[in-house]
């Protein structure tokens, strides 16, 4: 059993920023493939990005690439998502899942697939205001 506890949600201001944390009580296997999907009412579940622990190999949905960055600290088993330059269309519930085991690149059904995916965390609301 593995748990994920994000955290950095809130409110900012269109064009501004922020970070989002998500961490695991445990890795239990040496690669694993941390993703963050986010939510919109009356939306569905979309992959935004993910990262091979082991290799820090990444990858991004065209909607947010060149304005998020997510990275990984080991150690802390923490993987982090700066946003930037936010806009309306960022407004979510975002979430962060663990695929144990996989590397993003060979996960049943692609890194910006929920059902490829073994644990998800409660998620943290991100508020974007115009």
């Amino acid at each position: 059993q593995v748990q994920l506890v994000e955290s950095g949600g809130g409110s900012v201001q269109a064009g501004g920023s922020l970070r989002l944390s998500c961490a695991a009580s445990t890795y239990t296997a040496s690669v694993n493939c941390v993703g963050w999907f986010r939510q919109a009412p009356g939306r569905e579940r979309e992959g935004v990005t993910a990262i091979t622990t082991s290799l820090g190999f990444t990858y991004y949905s065209d909607s947010v690439r060149g304005r998020f960055a997510i990275s990984r600290d080991n150690i802390k088993r923490t993987v982090y998502l700066q946003m930037n330059s936010l806009n309306a269309e960022d407004n979510a519930m975002y979430y962060c899942a663990i695929a144990l085991g996989a590397r993003c690149s060979s996960t049943r059904r692609g890194w910006s697939s929920a059902g490829s995916y073994n644990y998800w965390g409660q998620g943290t609301k991100v508020t974007v205001a115009s």
